[in-house]
């Protein structure tokens, strides 16, 4: 029977961790992997999490199962920081914990799919395993531009393919820190999208995994609160593995909006089966880990100042690429302007094998880099490849 199977092609990016590790020299830089990198290069533990995974050891008293919805005293400590004061919307929110914002992703699909949905839309570029997800459940999807030449969103784009699908369609919106493209839609777009999908029908699913590496937890949570308060429903898919530093881990959240708790109980009905069917339980220990944080005052405060440490050294990174201007024929302006961990470069496949051969520069193919790879010591030979692969 397995030798009906055909061979896949490897994962990129994991082919790229392999070969930047068979490099020997000493001032290679890695602008592939999505995890954050301190000035330092490292990709620490938080603080926070090692307090709190302390008191785990200290306290926990059983590793007996928690059902399919996981873990909800993390649910719900999260969701203040994902919507807001009013937390569930006036009792119109729930929530379940999944194996990270893949995880979220994937139940969304599915469920959306087992609702009646038939198409769903996507700006592209996008995270590439959303693109794997839908193709997994066989799930038609239409694509759309998300960014224009000059670093922007591309709001006509994203309004024309909500004003041109049906209420048994759904569109895909990323929270904030777009991946891999580094663009969010402003305060103004945030309105015109959310009265957009209001006026067609469509269903939105907003797929959050980097809150708090853009602007700030209250800044990045802003626009798509702005849909959601438009609404009639919708799903949201939340991941900590950044946010929390927990990326093998796996946590994170999928919560329903909808109108009316009949609705909302039979959609986790829906959402446990399939939960259930997937993975059966999410892995405990990361969830339990988050709750005790945002459930201690003191925990709280240290784990946002380590968030605000990650976001102001990207900030600083992408001021100062900003500052570079004009390199070679690759304009980094924009990058200044641009939130979260990424950023794409219009470079060639030519031009990003020449950077990793004669530089020993790494970075996907697409041209994504991930800005937490740059630091002080290296960001110069950085700016000065770059001007050299591409002037």
């Amino acid at each position: 029977m397995l030798n009906r199977l055909e061979a896949q092609a490897p994962d990129a990016l994991l082919a790229l961790i392999k070969l930047h590790a068979a490099d020997e020299r000493p001032d290679k830089i890695d602008l592939g992997v999505g995890v954050y990198r301190t000035g330092q290069g490292d990709t620490p533990v938080f603080g926070a999490i090692k307090a709190a995974e302390q008191m785990l050891v200290d306290q926990q008293d059983s590793k007996s199962y928690l059902g399919p919805e996981g873990d909800m005293g993390f649910v719900n400590a999260l969701m203040p920081y994902i919507f807001g004061t009013d937390a569930t919307m006036g009792g119109r929110i729930q929530g379940m914990q999944t194996p990270g914002g893949t995880g979220a992703v994937r139940l969304a699909a599915a469920l959306a799919q087992k609702a009646g949905m038939t198409r769903l839309h996507m700006g592209v570029p996008s995270w590439p395993n959303h693109a794997q997800i839908l193709n997994d459940l066989a799930i038609e999807m239409a694509t759309f531009d998300h960014s224009r030449p000059d670093g922007t969103a591309d709001l006509d784009a994203v309004l024309g393919a909500i004003r041109s699908a049906g209420p048994d369609e759904a569109v895909l919106l990323h929270g904030c820190c777009h991946n891999p493209t580094g663009i969010d839609y402003t305060a103004d777009q945030w309105e015109a999208i959310g009265d957009a999908i209001v006026e067609s029908g469509v269903f939105p699913i907003i797929d959050s995994a980097y809150q708090g590496l853009g602007e700030g937890l209250e800044e990045d949570a802003a626009g798509m609160r702005s849909v959601l308060a438009k609404v009639p429903e919708a799903f949201i898919c939340y991941s900590c593995d950044k946010n929390f530093g927990m990326y093998r881990d796996r946590v994170g959240a999928f919560y329903v909006l909808a109108d009316g708790g009949d609705t909302l109980d039979t959609a986790f009905s829906n959402a446990n089966a399939l939960a259930r069917a997937c993975w059966s339980m999410p892995p405990d220990h990361g969830g339990a880990a988050v709750r005790l944080i945002l459930r201690d005052s003191d925990l709280t405060r240290m784990w946002l100042d380590e968030l605000d440490q990650m976001r102001g050294r990207m900030r600083q990174v992408r001021a100062t690429l900003a500052e570079a201007g004009t390199v070679g024929s690759v304009d980094l302006t924009p990058l200044g302007g641009q939130n979260g961990l990424f950023s794409m470069l219009p470079v060639t496949k030519e031009q990003v094998v020449q950077l990793r051969e004669e530089h020993g520069i790494y970075m996907a193919a697409s041209g994504r880099i991930n800005i937490a790879g740059l630091t002080t010591g290296n960001i110069e030979k950085f700016v000065d490849a770059l001007a050299a692969v591409t002037g």
